[in-house]
């Protein structure tokens, strides 16, 4: 098992796990949305759970939901999903001198299992990797004891609101619950001018192509926000990573 008991007995582990402990309610209570919201769009319990256990990203499980429920193409809906987690390929661009020295599978369970918090929380407290292998051995306990927290809230609660899904009324609104946590979360990581604007673009460019068919205006917005922000990284030579927090 990855969680060894020489992981878990590392002072490092215990730090991430304390750290990331205080978010778990709110990790599991968009969790339990999440889950209510997948069998509420009219996918079956086991699509579901198979949704929760093996894409495990919530954000892009609910851009995927209207797109199941209106019928769209396969490739509108993974494209989707790739657009609204692109911030995952710079996570792991970000990580890979911490984790280079790790057999594949391993980084790949490390990718999967990183979610935006462990991975915000890892990087506050390691700005760069260590050069020792006792350093690296610390650093990945910190990392493993963060991401567990996260994984354990999100599955124990995500599986429990498909548990609940029947018992809860519609009227209560859930699925506008998870727009808000959406609106919660990119506000809480738009904290440099450089991240106001991609947020600004993109909410302006889904509106202006809200016409589009099968919610495409998400893809078109998000496409012309990253665009847009890399050129302007290459023309006025912004390094975001350096960039002053507002």
């Amino acid at each position: 098992m990855f969680l060894s008991s020489a992981i878990r007995r590392r002072p490092a582990f215990r730090e991430g796990w304390r750290t990331m402990a205080p978010v778990a309610l709110g990790i599991g209570a968009w969790g339990l949305m999440t889950g209510v919201a997948m069998l509420k769009s009219g996918l079956s319990v086991f699509e579901s759970v198979a949704m929760t256990l093996l894409v495990y990203a919530g954000s892009s499980q609910l851009a995927a939901l209207p797109l199941l429920v209106a019928g769209a193409p396969a490739w509108v809906i993974l494209a989707t999903g790739f657009c609204v987690n692109l911030r995952f390929v710079v996570f792991s661009l970000h990580l890979r001198p911490y984790l280079l020295h790790m057999p594949r599978w391993r980084r790949l369970l490390h990718g999967y299992l990183t979610a935006d918090l462990s991975y915000v929380m890892f990087t506050r407290r390691f700005p760069r990797p260590a050069d020792t292998p006792a350093g690296l051995d610390a650093q990945e306990a910190y990392l493993t004891g963060g991401y567990a927290v996260t994984w354990l809230a999100w599955m124990l609660l995500s599986l429990t609101g498909i548990a609940l899904a029947n018992f809860i009324p519609t009227h209560w609104g859930l699925g506008f619950a998870g727009v808000l946590s959406l609106v919660a979360i990119v506000c809480s990581m738009a904290t440099t001018r450089l991240r106001i604007l991609a947020v600004l673009v993109a909410a302006a460019t889904a509106v202006v192509a809200y016409a589009l068919p099968l919610k495409l205006n998400i893809v078109v917005a998000i496409g012309v926000a990253v665009l847009l922000c890399f050129w302007l990284e290459k023309r006025l030579g912004l390094d975001p990573a350096q960039e002053d927090e507002v």
